[in-house]
């Protein structure tokens, strides 16, 4: 059986905990901007006018994300691959949601709110001094903060380096890419060598 209503949904599980719901506040607090500062990684969530959804990871030194005040952050937006999926949903949508990780940590952090893309000198400025400043930066609104309780790092065990997986459990980058385009597009890519890719990569953090 599928569940298409909301009360079919909230059928199957107990209320929300007094907690969990008031846990949710509407700017940033000296925790959250804490955590934001330890954090060198963030996902990205959003969703173009159309509902096509996008889930992008970010990463730089801890605290690479800008927060201007307890409403807005700043995030650089670093060299990729020119897709531009984020950035078009926000032009489209304006929407935008964050998880910020922090290594060791097993809570994490969700904000919720507006964004828009800025190459304002003002907003620019933060990253002036950054190896390679950004052409714009994510500027984001905040909506609702709150902390994300531990279980889903701790069912993982995503920090426990011994339940790690070798990286030769999979094929290389370039060699998933050439199956892939060969079965789903008909095409032949050369394979980059994993040295090579690993490589231009570093030429381009």
């Amino acid at each position: 059986m599928h569940i298409t209503t909301l009360q079919a949904l909230r059928s199957i599980y107990k209320p929300a905990s007094e907690r969990a719901l008031k846990k949710e506040i509407p700017s940033l607090d000296a925790h959250a901007v804490r955590f934001i500062g330890l954090s060198p990684f963030v996902v990205l969530a959003s969703g173009s006018a159309t509902g096509d959804l996008d889930a992008s990871p970010r990463g730089g030194e801890p605290g690479f994300v800008k927060v201007h005040d307890a409403h807005t952050l700043l995030i650089p937006d670093a060299p990729g691959n020119n897709r531009l999926d984020t950035l078009e949903n926000i032009v489209s949508t304006g929407q935008l949601g964050l998880l910020f990780m922090v290594p060791g940590f097993d809570e994490t952090l969700r904000i919720n709110g507006r964004a828009v893309l800025s190459t304002d000198a003002q907003d620019l400025q933060p990253f002036a001094q950054t190896p390679r400043p950004p052409a714009l930066v994510i500027r984001v609104t905040v909506a609702s903060v709150y902390l994300h309780c531990a279980k889903s790092l701790m069912r993982s065990q995503l920090w426990d380096t011994t339940r790690h997986t070798d990286r030769t459990a999979m094929p290389t980058m370039g060699e998933m890419l050439r199956d892939q385009i060969q079965a789903f597009k008909g095409e032949t890519i050369e394979v980059e060598p994993q040295a090579v890719m690993l490589e231009r990569y570093k030429q381009s953090l």
